[in-house]
């Protein structure tokens, strides 16, 4: 069934259809969340979100752009404001003197028993490192990078759901490379 015939359907009142719109797009969209909040737990309930969403505006989709462009804007936006409230909360909580050292990151990966323990340390380590390096790039160049490289994304795609041109995705995308790369680069110097 087309996409366009399961929206209508929807639309109609069978909200059951939606279902294979959910079935359809739910990997993408989780990969576009974890290239944002960069834990799975996290990723998992903003992707449930950004369903919910995106099936209570449903009504305000008018077919000119790909439903999956329509639904990456959202997916993206959620994301954003997940990404925020989190460093909001992480900048009030470090003013309040709050929030201690967790005694065990909410990204840690337990080894297995054929892992060496220090050699899982320093991926840990340095997964770190490069999620914190994305996190820090301007807000553009983050989105056009994630849907880059999480969704593999082609620049056409990308400059519809951010809403500009190829060209500027292909700046910012040579930007955020860049800047990753600046800030990367002393770490891999020092190994």
């Amino acid at each position: 069934m087309q996409e366009k015939v399961i929206i209508q359907k929807v639309l109609e009142g069978g909200h059951e259809h939606y279902a294979h719109l959910v079935r359809k797009y739910q990997n993408l969209v989780f990969l576009v969340c974890m290239g944002f909040v960069h834990n799975e737990e996290d990723a998992n309930d903003l992707t449930q979100e950004i369903f919910i969403n995106a099936f209570q505006k449903l009504h305000s989709f008018d077919g000119r752009a790909k439903f999956s462009t329509w639904l990456y804007r959202i997916a993206v936006n959620a994301a954003l404001n997940a990404q925020r409230k989190k460093s909001r909360w992480r900048f009030f909580s470090l003013m309040d003197g709050r929030l201690e050292k967790p005694a065990q990151d909410e990204n840690w990966i337990l080894p297995s028993e054929d892992d060496d323990p220090e050699q899982a340390m320093i991926n840990h380590q340095e997964r770190q490192l490069i999620e914190q390096a994305i996190d820090g790039l301007p807000e553009k160049q983050r989105t056009a990078f994630v849907l880059s490289k999480y969704d593999d994304l082609p620049q056409r795609e990308i400059a519809a759901i951010m809403n500009t041109s190829e060209g500027s995705v292909e700046q910012l995308l040579l930007r955020a490379k860049a800047n990753l790369q600046k800030k990367l680069v002393p770490f891999y110097k020092k190994k």
